[in-house]
């Protein structure tokens, strides 16, 4: 295994240093094959060395390749090629890592903790972003996993991101392990614990509160409370497969479900290729509708049942 974990990923400058094609991708969640296919019709279409790929977490779990995936998207990684934030799947594999819960039945990463690499692996997904943010083509942005506050701006997310990778993975494995130790769930509200379950898992909002479960008239989709502050900079995140892709002013939302496929639906693989807008004075920029800079690659298999 090549690289460690102080290698740093590459940012998106907000003035072009870095001409590689910007390229988004929602869960993989172990669906090795569909991520295979989508990197070839990348470089296909891109060369070899022309795009840079962001993951909005979820790289694991569920489906059959949860090894092969993090290998693959590592090798990106160590290249500059990709960058990486951190989904709920990853936070369930470093709890197993520190025996903070058992390998649930449905759980498809013990290939990763099996391996011989197994250290390398927590080490390396402990010291990986919660928010990363950037600009494209001039517009700020930030890619998360799940959720942003509503009321955050953008320099709220990236301080509220920094807190948490500091205990998350800026000490040893104990100051890891105790913070994953804490239930969320009876955390303080605005706790480094809190915080940390809402950018990863959260779905729905009320008040100052949030739940991973699906809006049921307690509460209302975390993205709606956001759109009514009119920020101005878009999220790109994942973790709502239910809900499929989710294209609106200020938001790409990519998580389509491939590890779900069958499961009522069809699911597929889906890349965000965002293009220079046209009309350089919206305030979204690419962020603005229409969009159909999408790429689709169908699931192969069905992988849940």
């Amino acid at each position: 295994m090549t690289g460690n974990s102080q290698h740093q990923t590459p940012g998106l400058p907000e003035r072009g240093a870095d001409r590689r094609q910007p390229v988004f991708v929602g869960d993989v969640q172990g669906c090795h094959a569909e991520l295979d296919a989508l990197l070839c019709e990348l470089e296909n279409r891109l060369g070899r060395d022309g795009f840079v790929l962001h993951l909005v977490g979820d790289l694991v779990n569920r489906g059959p390749g949860s090894l092969r995936v993090l290998d693959r998207i590592y090798r990106l990684w160590d290249e500059g090629q990709a960058v990486v934030v951190l989904g709920n799947h990853e936070l369930h594999l470093l709890m197993v890592a520190f025996e903070l819960r058992k390998l649930g039945e449905r759980d498809t990463f013990g290939d990763v903790l099996e391996s011989s690499d197994w250290k390398h692996w927590v080490d390396w997904l402990r010291n990986r972003s919660i928010a990363k943010a950037g600009h494209l083509y001039g517009q700020p942005f930030v890619m998360v996993h799940a959720s942003v506050h509503p009321d955050w701006d953008l320099d709220q997310v990236v301080g509220e991101s920094a807190q948490i990778e500091r205990e998350l993975g800026g000490g040893d494995w104990e100051s890891t392990r105790l913070l994953l130790a804490q239930d969320p769930a009876h955390a303080k509200a605005g706790s480094t614990r809190d915080v940390l379950g809402r950018m990863v898992s959260a779905r729905s909002v009320k008040a100052d509160t949030w739940s991973s479960s699906i809006p049921n008239g307690e509460g209302v989709p975390w993205h709606e409370a956001w759109s009514k502050a009119k920020h101005g900079y878009g999220v790109v995140y994942g973790h709502w497969a239910l809900q499929g892709l989710h294209v609106a002013k200020g938001l790409r939302g990519l998580d389509t479900g491939c590890v779900h496929h069958g499961r009522g639906r069809p699911g597929c693989l889906t890349a965000w290729i965002p293009t220079r807008p046209e009309r350089d004075r919206s305030p979204f920029g690419c962020f603005d509708l229409p969009d159909d800079a999408f790429m689709t690659i169908p699931a192969q298999d069905r992988y849940t049942r």
